[in-house]
């Protein structure tokens, strides 16, 4: 009778559906992002954001529970490539997510492709990544998309002659080469291309060769973090008095660290996809949740890409009935929504992001400094894919 018990419940485990058996396990999304060190402003951001998005929208997902399991690689591609292995191998995520630095995303793009384990790229920006595997989706923005839409801007805006200034690595030498590419060929001209060191910088010497150039303006790229001490040290040379104007991409400015930059940053101009005074709806609703959550942060870029990589993986799995690897994959391309940035897409080729960029002048509004948008690029794909 034992015997014939457990034959018939081994026959019942086995006529269970695959789908119903997986239902029972947790849905996990494995978020690495930088926590400590010099970038973790980044990380902060992004896991604030997708705890919002979670308690928005409930932890069940797809009849699964959602795990959020967060990891620090302290910016180090090492660490990240160990944690992915880990969390690929032993808690058997879903989802690969964060990563706040180019480095980085490359540095797992192996794993996710060995592993068929979709990555969400929610804040570095190489143009690149998306390339480094066929399972990488991206919902932050590419520096491509930026400084094009920067270099269009400041010719017709009486800047003709310009010093480029960015971080070396990746995301940097993006922003430097399509910037000076588009600039160029709207007449102006880049007469120097200067490259900072990406850790623990010293502006000082660079800003003072600009001054001795005496350019229409300087553009520049620095990651989100560093443009506080840029803005310090181009006020203490002298640049603004000298009449030699700032432009750059939305790093510079960034929402999260904007208020303590102080009067130099008035009247900064960058082109970029977020900024917290967006002023539609759902952004003003999304900032009000999110500094309700974290003690009065205002959310920046980063956030946002945290947010929305949430609800595409969401969505996704809702789509797939709770699935993994490429049925998961293919119900993220393509997807069309509103995020608090405006209207939005994957797409479905390239599996990066398209959206609007705008073109921003820093403003103090009741007492606090805004990128405020004034000028609209719609439905911008990444420059750097149309090859």
């Amino acid at each position: 009778m034992q015997r014939r018990h457990m034959l018939q419940s081994a026959a019942a485990l086995l006529a269970t559906p695959w789908s119903a058996a997986r239902a029972a396990d947790p849905f996990r999304i494995g978020l690495i992002l930088p926590m400590s060190g010099p970038f973790a402003s980044t990380g902060k951001q992004i896991e604030a954001a997708a705890r919002l998005y979670m308690a928005q929208n409930g932890d069940t997902v797809a009849g699964r529970k959602v795990e959020l399991i967060v990891k620090d690689d302290t910016s180090a591609p090492d660490v990240t490539k160990r944690i992915a292995q880990e969390l690929v191998v032993n808690e058997k995520v879903s989802v690969l997510a964060g990563f706040g630095l180019t480095p980085l995303a490359l540095a797992t793009a192996p794993i996710a492709t060995q592993s068929k384990t979709p990555l969400v790229v929610m804040a570095a920006a190489t143009s690149s990544i998306t390339e480094a595997s066929p399972f990488i989706i991206r919902t932050s923005f590419t520096l491509p998309q930026a400084a094009v839409a920067i270099a269009d801007w400041a010719p017709n805006n009486g800047i003709k002659k310009v010093v480029s200034l960015v971080s070396d690595f990746g995301p940097g030498h993006d922003a430097e080469k399509f910037f000076r590419d588009r600039f160029v060929f709207n007449r102006g001209q880049v007469v120097e291309s200067l490259r900072v060191p990406m850790r623990n910088p010293d502006f000082a010497p660079f800003l003072q060769k600009v001054r001795d150039l005496k350019p229409d303006a300087l553009y520049v790229f620095v990651p989100s973090g560093a443009g506080a001490a840029l803005m310090k040290q181009f006020a203490e040379r002298g640049l603004d008095k000298a009449g030699i104007r700032l432009i750059g991409t939305g790093d510079i400015t960034d929402d999260d660290i904007l208020n303590a930059m102080g009067d130099v940053a008035v009247g900064v101009v960058t082109s970029h996809h977020y900024s917290a005074s967006h002023p539609s709806p759902l952004n003003k609703k999304f900032v009000e949740a999110f500094q309700k959550a974290n003690n009065g942060l205002r959310p920046n870029f980063m956030a946002v890409g945290g947010y929305d990589g949430m609800r595409v993986i969401y969505e996704a799995a809702k789509a797939s009935k709770g699935g993994t690897g490429e049925a998961l994959l293919n119900a993220m391309k393509g997807q069309i929504f509103e995020s608090p940035r405006g209207p939005m897409f994957i797409d479905a080729q390239t599996r990066d992001v398209v959206h609007n960029i705008y073109i921003r002048k820093v403003e103090r509004v009741n007492g606090q400094l805004y990128n405020q948008e004034f000028a609209t690029l719609k439905d911008v794909k990444d420059p750097g894919k149309n090859k």
